[in-house]
């Protein structure tokens, strides 16, 4: 049994943590490099806490930008056990409206400009992401959202597009009518593929905003309105957070689903023919098997 530690990927609007007991804003290095920022840390209701700007205070980071591994890699060696993402997106859906939450549990990742692996040539592996997130802390995330009075839809799949540019018309009806989609971001992906190979439980919580571009009657996505939109959720993604520690307690069992064993057999790369140099940054991610 381990000591549970909740790590909050906030996403715009979303730039800190009420409520914190002996919260400090700390630095973590990584051998990836510089995270988006300091990472807040502290305890709520008795749990530890980690909270990790993803776009920066202030917002300085672009979706292709963000340093997404090492984000990841600092949240680990912070001892983090679970992980909830918390970014805006736009919806396909009608019954999906600005303001609603949507638990996310499946993504198709268009992303094409990030690094999205920690492990590559030295040392190989391959983890599975067909079911990317973890069901035990969507669960939480689901009883949290409506304990908190929001309108939250659990199950939905994530359009990851690169960005920064909204999608274009044709884009967004494919994506709506011919893929199944029913949110659209920027930020989910790597994250998610890299918290599997970091053996993190994630969970990603969608904040709508608006329809995207394929409404008849919303027309194409308006950054003002969005903004409007994103105050209120800010309010709500906190009111949510809060909620999780009583959920998930201080004590954590070994995950249920194997999402902290995601590397039992995934490195296919023969021991005598490992890369030291490689190795040695992946001594957070990967140190339990390593």
């Amino acid at each position: 049994m381990t000591q549970t530690k909740i790590a909050v990927v906030g996403g715009s609007g979303i730039y800190d943590i009420d409520g914190l007991e002996n919260a400090e804003w700390v630095t973590v290095e990584t051998p990836w490099g510089t995270p988006s920022d300091q990472i807040l840390t502290g305890s709520l209701d008795g749990v530890e806490m980690a909270f990790l700007p993803r776009h920066g205070r202030g917002h300085v980071h672009s979706p292709t930008e963000v340093p997404y591994r090492a984000n990841i890699d600092a949240l680990k060696r912070l001892g983090a056990t679970d992980v909830i993402s918390v970014s805006a997106c736009g919806s396909f859906r009608e019954h999906m409206a600005p303001g609603d939450f949507v638990v996310v549990d499946q993504f198709i990742d268009r992303t094409f400009a990030r690094d999205k692996s920690f492990f590559g040539t030295g040392c190989v592996a391959h983890v599975s992401v067909a079911h990317p997130t973890c069901p035990r802390l969507s669960d939480a995330c689901e009883t949290a959202g409506k304990t908190a009075g929001i309108t939250i839809h659990r199950g939905g799949t994530y359009l990851a597009m690169e960005g920064p540019q909204f999608s274009s018309l044709a884009e967004s009806k494919m994506y709506r009518e011919h893929w199944g989609c029913d949110v659209i971001g920027m930020t989910n992906m790597p994250e998610a593929k890299l918290a599997r190979e970091a053996e993190l439980c994630y969970a990603s919580i969608a904040m709508v905003t608006d329809y995207d571009s394929w409404h008849p009657d919303h027309g194409e996505v308006d950054v003002t309105a969005i903004i409007a939109t994103l105050t209120g959720n800010a309010e709500k993604g906190r009111a949510l957070v809060k909620g999780l520690p009583a959920l998930l307690g201080t004590d954590r069992l070994p995950c249920p689903h194997g999402c902290d064993r995601a590397l039992e057999y995934a490195i296919l790369t023969a021991p005598e023919k490992r890369d030291p140099a490689l190795l040695a940054k992946l001594d957070a991610v990967a140190g339990r098997v390593l």
